[in-house]
Formats: structure tokens, C-alpha cells, sequence
């Protein structure tokens, strides 16, 4: 199965870590410094065409990445359902 995050990003089912809450989780100075040091290493993907509401761990091979959704990730979780 697949999810489709906006912009046509579709990612596969399998991949994703979790989905998270971007204004509950940036909250957390950790969860700060994580997204901070993923977006120096080039991992975050900004899939929004606006201000993002969620984010998504995706698993990619032996990395993991960040993907930045329009979409609250209510509205995400629902769809995978």
C-alpha cells in the first residue's frame, strides 16, 4: 500500500517509522535538535506546499528520512487505515 503525502509524493506503507505532529513534537528541544541535524545531513524532504503540519520517519535503505506533509497527521494516519 501506498500513502500520498501532497506535491504527488507518494511513499510506500512499508517504509514509514512513524507520523508525527509537527507543533506537538517541535515542542521537544530533542525532537528540535534531531530535525535541525537531519536537515544539515540532507535528509528532510519538504513534500508541503505550505507551512507543514506533520512529519514522517521513512525508512530508506540503511538511512532514515524525514518527510515534511501538508497534512495533519491525524488526517495521514486515517488514510493508511
Amino acid at each position: 500500500m501506498y500513502l500520498t503525502l501532497g506535491k504527488e509524493t507518494v511513499v510506500p506503507e512499508s517504509g514509514i517509522l512513524g507520523i508525527f505532529d509537527l507543533d506537538n513534537c517541535s515542542q521537544s528541544a530533542i525532537t528540535r535538535d534531531f530535525l535541525r541535524r537531519a536537515e544539515e545531513r540532507g535528509q528532510v524532504l519538504n513534500t508541503a506546499e505550505d507551512l507543514p503540519n506533520s512529519f514522517l520517519l521513512m525508512e530508506d535503505g540503511e538511512h532514515v528520512r524525514v518527510l515534511l506533509a501538508q497534512a495533519p497527521s491525524r488526517n495521514l494516519e486515517k488514510r493508511l487505515r
